[in-house]
């Protein structure tokens, strides 16, 4: 099914009465206002959801940022939401929808089948002239059951060797992927034989995702095709997610890494690469086939591919 509805297509569906669990997600690195924010205004009945203590465990060297919690732990959390079994959810933010992707992903990882995200967010919501509400809403508690395994991931070992005949995306601002600026891990730049695709590059300036044949040919530039297996990183695993969307919708599968970067760079003897491409050294074939350079340095400043 497809991953996205839009600001029209949810007002219709709510109108009509259909049952739709509507999760705000406000969230963005560095800021601790989310739900403020969302008290100030949120769709209709819609719940506020804390991705930091809800979609995540306790930070961890070994597993990074925002590790993925138990199933039991999202399990509570979903039907502290209200979720029921068979019913439909539809995420959103207004950062285009680079948190509200997590929730997504998760679910859909879980098992449950009808999940999408409101493409555009809030601000798509506000734009057709739909009202918000504000203040707190709590609903009864749902009966939910939820799964485990349902989309691929990748281990830190596996994200070593994910170059040659496969691709792995660091989805993080290019910034970040070069080595320029770290504002949040223990080392700056990229794994080795990651290409850099930021995920703001997945969206419009109105917030929304770019239609179907631009994500496709952005994701051939780096690469994809309908036969090469995909993976994505970011920093701790959160707009990775938004990623795989953006992949899914260009008609692409992809594996998530979870732990990413965070969970990469505190690894002392994971090499870090540093420049705008994937390797430096002899040049080494990726899903691109183009010579890859830059710098790759692990414990104690070695180089290596």
């Amino acid at each position: 099914m497809p991953p996205l509805i839009d600001a029209a297509g949810l007002h219709g569906r709510l109108a009509a009465g259909e049952r739709i669990v509507l999760l705000d997600v406000r969230w963005v690195l560095g800021r601790t206002d989310g739900r403020e924010r969302y008290l100030e205004g949120h769709l209709p009945g819609a719940v506020f959801v804390d991705l930091p203590t809800e979609l995540a465990d306790h930070a961890q060297p070994a597993l990074g940022r925002h590790p993925l919690p138990s199933t039991d732990r999202f399990q509570e959390a979903a039907r502290r939401w209200g979720i029921n079994e068979g019913d439909t959810v539809v995420a959103y933010d207004d950062s285009g929808s680079m948190a509200a992707a997590r929730v997504w992903w998760m679910l859909r990882n879980a098992g449950v089948a009808s999940v999408y995200l409101l493409d555009g967010g809030l601000s798509a919501w506000r734009a057709e002239g739909h009202l918000l509400e504000t203040g707190e809403v709590s609903p009864g508690v749902g009966n939910l059951t939820l799964a485990e395994g349902r989309m691929p991931v990748i281990s830190g070992h596996e994200a070593a060797h994910w170059h040659g005949d496969r691709v792995l995306l660091d989805a993080r601002a290019g910034e970040r992927y070069r080595g320029e600026v770290e504002p949040v891990d223990p080392r700056a730049g990229h794994i080795p034989g990651a290409f850099s695709a930021p995920t703001t590059d997945n969206i419009s300036a109105a917030g929304t995702f770019l239609p179907a044949e631009e994500l496709r040919a952005r994701f051939a530039g780096l690469g994809v095709t309908d036969e090469t297996p995909v993976a994505v990183y970011c920093g701790s695993g959160v707009t990775a997610a938004h990623q795989i969307v953006a992949l899914e919708l260009a008609g692409f599968k992809a594996a998530l890494f979870p732990g990413s970067f965070s969970q990469w760079s505190n690894d002392a003897g994971n090499p870090v690469a540093t420049g705008p491409e994937p390797f430096e050294g002899e040049p080494a074939t990726a899903g691109t086939g183009r010579p890859q350079t830059g710098t790759a340095t692990g414990a104690g400043g070695s180089v290596e591919p």
